[in-house]
């Protein structure tokens, strides 16, 4: 393994995942290895529909954009993005909040159950305005607090989750706001994972439009041009 350079020390250094990468990305093959199936069914409905090219922020290790074709990658967990660049994403060291990219530089970016974990969403989206192209979409995948699944981490985290105690969840109401004060319009919302939590079994299709009784929504909204970031 190559030595770290200055940046990528001062990132494993602050991103507590870091020292969470392995069990962070061997979820996927255990407590979620129904779960996440149900959400990439999901995401791939909205897929269609996002300009290119796409960047995922909060890339994690890389299991999203590996499934759903996402070229480039985001994160400021230095040993998620190893396992990531190792599925064959693109990837590149950062925060949401101050994305290394030029104004218009992509046509999509994704946050996959990212602005809960972000310290400021407002400037995470503002940044994401700022590095789209007109037309430009953002595509939202999220727990959304108020849900079966929301109360369910919810209190994961009270109970000091390694992973879950550094969210902040948020309503749907909040997150159209964050939207709006971007410069964000939403144009489609699914909702699926509607078996309960640890009671997931089998797959399930998403359906069109927001609901209470779902564990993961997407919220795909366009770029409004009468709002410079």
């Amino acid at each position: 393994m190559k030595a770290l350079n200055k940046q990528e020390k001062e990132a494993l250094g602050s991103s507590p995942f870091n020292y969470l990468a392995s069990a962070y990305d061997a979820w996927f093959e255990d407590k979620g290895k129904v779960i996440f199936p149900i959400e990439v069914q999901a995401f791939k409905q909205v897929l269609p529909s996002l300009p290119k090219p796409w960047l995922e922020v909060g890339l994690g290790s890389g299991r999203f954009a590996q499934a759903l074709g996402i070229e480039t990658g985001l994160d400021p967990a230095v040993r998620l993005l190893g396992i990531a660049r190792n599925r064959g994403i693109g990837v590149f060291l950062g925060k949401g909040e101050s994305i290394p990219f030029s104004y218009s530089s992509f046509g999509t970016v994704f946050f996959i159950v990212t602005l809960c974990f972000v310290d400021s969403p407002r400037d995470a989206l503002t940044e994401a305005y700022r590095i789209l192209k007109p037309g430009g979409k953002v595509a939202l995948g999220l727990i959304l607090r108020g849900t079966a699944w929301g109360r369910f981490y919810e209190h994961k985290k009270t109970q000091g989750h390694r992973f879950y105690r550094l969210a902040t969840f948020y309503s749907q109401d909040e997150i159209q706001e964050l939207l709006e004060e971007a410069g964000f319009s939403t144009d489609r919302v699914m909702s699926t994972l509607f078996q309960k939590p640890g009671q997931v079994k089998h797959k399930e299709a998403p359906q069109e439009g927001f609901s209470l009784d779902a564990g993961f929504t997407i919220i795909t909204a366009l770029k409004q041009l009468n709002k410079e970031g």
